[in-house]
């Protein structure tokens, strides 16, 4: 397809969704297309060893009239000056609030000085789930989502979830979220292994932002019944509300010995590498990227079957799901996972259930999707002139 010049609007974090588009832009540019972030600081995992790859700074400034700087207003301006100065052929925002907002603002803008700029929307799970369907949001995330000139989710969970619960008049495509397999490699690190396990303990790993949707008791609770049956470890990756808790919680049990809070890391699939299973109890997940990446690196999954996980997670295959709180089930399904005869094919099948979501399978389908929508926008470019 035709080179284009795309700018990336996300939430520069740890978060999923701003892992995603990080990802996606860097992919992007490595395909020789020109990607531009604007955000508020640099995302965790951007670098600029690719040419093609440019950041732009949304500065907002504190004024004592305001209670609350106004963000949504600088980065509309940032984006009318970016898509102006740098002549973008494409918005790609990922987040409805409050990114989908002010692309509309922005384009408004731009179309006053005549320039059209089509705007892609990507739905990433909270967006819709938690944070959209508030009272208070609700209209301005139906809007901004129906007057995107493409939208995506990044499962059919959360594509039915959005039609279910906003009044939407235009089609979602699902484009799933993706891992860059080479990245996710399993790396064979036994020094690192029999650091954490001296004993050849199984060793159990959960990662996330520890909020309550994550039910990070719910993974103390099956790796304490866990370890009552054999010699275990458990690594907490990530940082959160909820931490305070869940140590609390490994006190009470009398298993903080076994367990070690590591706090936010880059390399997470460090960690994943010498990992025998993963935990993913959540309440709600659209996809389950933390679950993708540990299937990458050949580490089946206990999940809950919340929403996109049951598109992720391969019941029997690639681990096993239970219903949301179900402890005893989880407990009893990662005893089967774990066993040694069983956990060979388990970590064999989950590679292979990864293999499906690599960036080289998943980054097509963005281009097209830019592709069509470019289209449409100078279709309708010609028949109004």
């Amino acid at each position: 397809m035709k080179k284009i010049n795309i700018g990336i609007v996300c939430y520069p974090t740890f978060g999923g969704s701003g892992v995603v588009a990080t990802e996606l832009g860097k992919a992007l540019a490595q395909e020789g297309h020109k990607v531009h972030f604007i955000t508020y600081s640099q995302p965790s995992r951007l670098d600029f060893l690719n040419e093609n790859l440019f950041y732009h700074e949304v500065e907002f400034r504190s004024y004592p009239l305001f209670e609350y700087p106004p963000y949504e207003l600088a980065l509309a301006s940032k984006m009318v000056s970016v898509v102006k100065n740098e002549q973008l052929d494409l918005l790609h925002v990922h987040y409805a609030i409050p990114h989908a907002s002010a692309a509309y603002m922005a384009k408004q803008i731009l179309r006053t000085q005549g320039i059209e700029v089509p705007v892609v929307t990507t739905l990433h799970g909270t967006d819709i789930t938690l944070v959209g369907k508030d009272a208070s949001y609700e209209p301005v995330v139906t809007f901004s989502i129906n007057q995107s000139d493409g939208v995506t989710a990044v499962s059919e969970d959360l594509r039915k979830e959005t039609y279910e619960h906003f009044k939407i008049t235009r089609e979602i495509d699902v484009i799933p979220n993706f891992i860059d397999l080479e990245k996710f490699k399993k790396q064979k690190k036994d020094h690192f292994k029999k650091a954490i396990c001296p004993k050849d303990e199984v060793l159990i790993v959960h990662t996330s932002n520890f909020r309550k949707v994550k039910r990070v008791q719910d993974v103390v609770q099956v790796f304490a019944n866990l370890s009552k049956v054999m010699p275990a470890k458990l690594l907490m990756i990530g940082d959160g509300p909820e931490r305070s808790t869940a140590e609390t919680m490994c006190r009470e049990l009398h298993i903080m010995e076994s367990v070690r809070f590591l706090g936010k890391l880059e390399a997470v699939e460090e960690v994943l590498s010498v990992a025998d299973l993963f935990l993913m109890p959540s309440e709600k997940e659209s996809f389950g990227l933390a679950a993708l990446e540990a299937m990458a690196c050949e580490v089946p999954v206990i999940s809950s079957n919340s929403g996109g996980l049951p598109e992720l997670n391969l019941q029997g295959k690639t681990g096993f799901l239970s219903n949301v709180g179900d402890v005893e089930d989880m407990t009893k399904n990662a005893l089967f996972v774990l066993d040694k005869d069983n956990l060979p094919g388990f970590r064999v099948n989950a590679l292979n259930r990864a293999k499906q979501f690599d960036i080289s399978r998943v980054l097509p389908l963005y281009e097209q999707h830019y592709e069509r929508v470019i289209q449409i926008m100078a279709t309708r470019s010609v028949r109004q002139n």
